[in-house]
C-alpha cells in the first residue's frame, strides 16, 4: 500500500513527468494535491497499470484531488534547454498554475531544480511509494498518451498511437523513411547513424 503523505500537517503536492525518453512529442508534468485521508486500492505507479485502469483512475483523481495541474513542454523548447531542464520547467509551471499553493513538493526521481519558497523532497521510484506522486504519474501519462494518439491521426506513419513517441523499431524506421515532423525532438539521437536526416 502506498503512503498517503510524507508529513502529517503540510500541504503536499506530488509531481511526476511522462515522456522524457521519447523522440517526439512534449514532456508532460503533473502536480496533484490529495486529501490527507485519501486512499484507493488500485492507485499505483502508472507503468504498473493497464491503460484501462489508468483511465479509470484518472477520473477518480480529477474528481477527488484537492487540486491538480498538467503542463506540456513542447519539442522546440526541449531542444533549446535540454530534456532534464524541460522536465523541471514543466513541473515548475504546474506549481505556478495549481489552485492551492503547496508547502512541500514530493518529486519522483533524484533531482529537481528548487522552486523558490517551497521545500521539496526527491524520492527515487516515488510513484510506487506515495499516492500523490502515483496520481501525478497517472495524470501525466494519460494526458500524454491521449495527445500522441490524436497526433498519430495526422502523422500515422510513426505509430504514435502505440509507441507514444518512444524509440521503437517502427518509429525509427518511419523517421528513416519519412523524415521528421514538427513534433520530433531534433536534439535527440533520432537514428543510430543520423546521416539519413537533414537538420
Amino acid at each position: 500500500m502506498l503512503a498517503s503523505s510524507f508529513t502529517e500537517d503540510k500541504i503536499e503536492a506530488g509531481l511526476d513527468e511522462a515522456g522524457r525518453g521519447c523522440l517526439a512529442g512534449p514532456v508532460v508534468a503533473a502536480a496533484v494535491i490529495l486529501p490527507k485521508d485519501f486512499s484507493h486500492p488500485d492507485l499505483n505507479d502508472s507503468k504498473k497499470l493497464t491503460a484501462k485502469k489508468r483511465e479509470f483512475l484518472r477520473e477518480v483523481i480529477m474528481k477527488e484531488a484537492l487540486a491538480y495541474k498538467v503542463v506540456e513542454v513542447q519539442a522546440e523548447e526541449i531542444d533549446k534547454i535540454n530534456i532534464l531542464q524541460a522536465s523541471f520547467t514543466a513541473m515548475h509551471r504546474c506549481i505556478d498554475g495549481i489552485e492551492i499553493k503547496p508547502e512541500l513538493l514530493l518529486i519522483d526521481g533524484n533531482r529537481f531544480r528548487p522552486y523558490k519558497g517551497i521545500e521539496h523532497e526527491c524520492i527515487v521510484k516515488g510513484d510506487g511509494k506515495y499516492l500523490s506522486i502515483a496520481a501525478a504519474s497517472i495524470l501525466a501519462k494519460t494526458h500524454r498518451d491521449e495527445l500522441m494518439t490524436k497526433l498519430s491521426e495526422e502523422y500515422p506513419e510513426y505509430g504514435w498511437e502505440k509507441n507514444a513517441g518512444y524509440p521503437t523499431k517502427k518509429h525509427r524506421e518511419a523517421i528513416a523513411k519519412h523524415g521528421t515532423t514538427p513534433w520530433h525532438r531534433n536534439s535527440f539521437k533520432l537514428l543510430p547513424e543520423q546521416k539519413t536526416i537533414d537538420f
